[in-house]
């Protein structure tokens, strides 16, 4: 679909990833971006209309669907990393995660399905994470919040498809935002993913693999998990 004079929703746009998007999505047209945050006064980004948006809490997310009735594109961005691990992690920790990465992107799609197929059908696209396909050692709450999330996905787009809705995934490795500011990894722009979400909506995209090392973990998805995780392997070794 074409953002030129599309009305858009971002949630989590006050900084980040979020921040881009809205940026973005003005640049090239888009005729209204609403620009969703928990904290509405941290909404800085002029031209857009800020939106006070919590995604785990359904009221917050009605009442933003009911504000945003005129929406065609929503983009699922809001998310949280806790880096806890499913054994010895907190409960509280991993419910935390899939609550935001996984609940609250679904009240927000079950909440705006309505609006875009009211509105012609539209377009969600739904930031997801190379760490859904292969675990890093740390933060296993992050990746299955996030696989839970991958699949959401594919789920929406099959059951949003006769209403004309396009479903986008954006699947990306490390970006250089404040969620990972102490972790020591290859990071890409943010303003490059947000450019390339943008452009898989344009394209008519259901996927985007927004970096090198998305594409090459995304082609070894076949490959036996001694090989997706050789420490693993050798861990059973000597455990024999």
């Amino acid at each position: 679909m074409e953002i030129q004079g599309s009305i858009a929703i971002v949630t989590g746009a006050n900084r980040g990833l979020g921040r881009h998007f809205a940026a973005q999505l003005l640049e090239r047209g888009a005729a209204k971006v609403y620009a969703g945050s928990r904290r509405i006064e941290s909404v800085d980004l002029p031209g857009v209309e800020p939106v006070q948006l919590d995604i785990t809490d359904p009221a917050s997310v009605a009442a933003a669907a009911k504000t945003a009735s005129d929406a065609t594109i929503l983009i699922n961005n809001a998310g949280v990393a806790t880096f806890a691990n499913l054994i010895d992690g907190t409960e509280d920790a991993i419910r935390r995660e899939m609550e935001t990465n996984y609940f609250g992107t679904l009240n927000m799609v079950r909440a705006f399905a309505p609006v875009l197929g009211a509105n012609g059908g539209g377009a969600v696209l739904n930031i997801l994470s190379v760490l859904s396909w292969r675990s890093a050692g740390i933060g296993h709450a992050y990746s299955a919040a996030k696989a839970a999330s991958w699949s959401l996905t594919n789920g929406a787009r099959i059951e949003l498809a006769a209403q004309g809705t396009q479903v986008v995934g954006l699947h990306v490795a490390g970006i250089d935002t404040d969620m990972l500011a102490g972790v020591e990894a290859k990071k890409s722009d943010p303003a490059d993913i947000a450019r390339a979400g943008l452009d898989g909506i344009e394209s008519g995209a259901l996927e985007v693999l927004a970096d090198p090392d998305t594409v090459e973990i995304k082609a070894s998805l076949n490959a036996d998990p001694g090989i997706i995780y050789p420490e693993l392997a050798a861990g059973v070794a000597q455990s024999r």
